[in-house]
């Protein structure tokens, strides 16, 4: 088509997704003509298309043939958020709109501004579309297992031009306020098209987003307005707890503030959220516990891989008076029996990733306790995936795992399709470079299962999902055997001391 049809294209994508107005239509041509350096126009009389990825993918090629644009991956990204940043409306319009449709019901907000994210394109929904998801029935619940396609992997010369790019603070790092509408660069996303909604938290400043990688449905990030690093404490509790009064409809949870039982970014102050069950908000009270002082807080030993206490009642403050409670006593807790050491050599290693959502009028908390310790078996981490689970998850368990949604590596899609066929026609799989990291496991696999063209992918996938639960368990420092359940009532006991 003629650039001119991608033109116009867009500008009716804008109408139609009411990102504008009819009387903004000349404003908005005129921005783009500009973009693209065309000083002339003529409407074309080409039939246009209402695919946004086709309708970009077309304007990208007319940029990078003109020589406006490089053709790379992170390149591409850089233009064709500028492209939407100029469709986007100003934050005041944003921010005004999302509190008007509050006032009616925090549900209609987040759906009016999630669907608004993702019409901007900073939710790239025909990426999202390409991810692998499916279920895992699991002895602890029904988890979701997810192979990410959707953040694009940096191209050799985005990977040159990041390491010769002069460093620079701004932004301070992905979460902060800067990043809205900021151009991007090299080593660092285009954020033309972010807008961001300013709210509250315990009477400070804080933000809300969504992301943009979206691992399940309105995947949120809530962060502080001001750069300040990751920490777990009553505050924390007190602030996720807050939020979920005011978006009762979310879930929201924070990474751990340790390397290793962390998230990947511990340098800002935030938290992750959204309109979503996972399996261990499901998943049953194991066993009933009773805190001295706290009669009216319901709590008990949740029935899950790793090691989580649920407390529950109508009041935030007191939730929060036993989750510091819970806290303080983990943080200088020991127990070599199970492994777990609190510090080494001054060094702090435990912590807890908590989780907060609404029950009816009542508040929940999960506390999952977490424990960084390493050992001369366990480089990476005692409670971490272990060595032998590594060909299908390394990285460290976050929030979101932690809740029962893996979030596997990308290089998993080829190489499972590939198992698969080399299963179904009998090949071996040690001489392959690329998959002999799974070839013990696929050993094991082939000792349980007759493997064909007709069976290989399904039963790959199901013990993708047998192996992510197995690594779970290796991340719960209370293990679910009888020693581990006795090792976990010990802990109950030294809270109530």
């Amino acid at each position: 088509m003629k650039i001119e049809t991608y033109i116009d294209s867009l500008v009716s994508y804008a109408m139609n997704t009411r990102l504008a107005e009819p009387a903004d239509h000349q404003v908005l041509m005129n921005r783009l003509l500009d973009l693209l350096r065309l000083d002339d126009y003529i409407p074309s009389d080409e039939p246009q298309t209402e695919d946004l990825e086709a309708i970009l993918a077309g304007i990208l090629d007319y940029a990078v043939a003109k020589g406006l644009c490089d053709d790379g991956v992170t390149a591409r990204d850089i233009f064709d958020t500028r492209i939407m940043g100029a469709l986007t409306p100003m934050p005041r319009e944003i921010i005004r709109a999302f509190w008007d449709k509050y006032q009616q019901s925090p549900v209609e907000a987040t759906d009016w501004y999630y669907q608004f994210s993702c019409d901007t394109d900073y939710i790239r929904r025909y990426r999202i579309a390409r991810d692998m998801r499916w279920k895992y029935a699991s002895d602890y619940g029904e988890m979701d297992i997810t192979i990410n396609l959707s953040k694009p992997e940096k191209d050799p010369k985005a990977i040159a031009a990041a390491k010769n790019a002069p460093q620079t603070a701004y932004p301070k790092c992905q979460l902060c306020r800067e990043n809205e509408g900021y151009a991007g660069r090299m080593n660092h996303p285009a954020r033309a098209n972010h807008r961001i909604i300013p709210i509250e938290v315990c009477g400070a400043d804080w933000c809300l987003q969504y992301s943009p990688y979206v691992y399940y449905n309105e995947h949120c990030i809530v962060f502080n307005s001001r750069h300040i690093p990751m920490k777990i404490d009553r505050a924390a509790f007190e602030k996720l707890l807050d939020f979920v009064r005011v978006f009762p409809h979310y879930f929201v949870g924070s990474n751990a503030d340790l390397p290793i039982v962390g998230g990947s970014i511990l340098s800002h102050e935030h938290f992750q959220g959204g309109h979503y069950t996972f399996a261990m908000e499901t998943a049953p009270i194991e066993k009933e516990v009773v805190f001295n002082g706290y009669g009216d807080i319901t709590a008990g030993i949740v029935k899950w891989p790793m090691s989580v206490i649920r407390l529950r009642g109508a009041d935030r403050q007191r939730i929060a008076d036993l989750g510091e409670k819970i806290l303080n006593a983990w943080r200088g807790y020991s127990d070599e029996s199970v492994g777990v050491i609190a510090f080494d050599q001054g060094e702090p290693h435990n912590t807890i990733t908590p989780i907060a959502r609404r029950r009816g009028e009542d508040y929940e908390l999960d506390l999952v306790l977490r424990c960084n310790i390493t050992t001369e078996e366990h480089p990476l981490g005692v409670f971490h995936p272990h060595a032998d689970k590594h060909h299908i998850k390394k990285e460290n368990i976050g929030l979101i795992e932690v809740m029962g949604l893996a979030v596997l590596p990308s290089r998993l899609k080829g190489e499972l399709t590939d198992l698969a066929a080399a299963l179904a026609e009998g090949r071996d799989v040690a001489s392959d470079e690329r998959l002999s990291k799974h070839a013990d496991w696929v050993e094991a696999l082939k000792r349980q299962y007759a493997f064909t063209a007709d069976n290989a992918m399904d039963i790959l996938l199901r013990e993708t999902g047998r192996v992510f639960a197995a690594v779970l368990e290796d991340a719960g420092v209370y293990k679910n055997t009888p020693a581990g359940r006795a090792a976990f009532g010990k802990f109950v006991e030294a809270v109530n001391a």
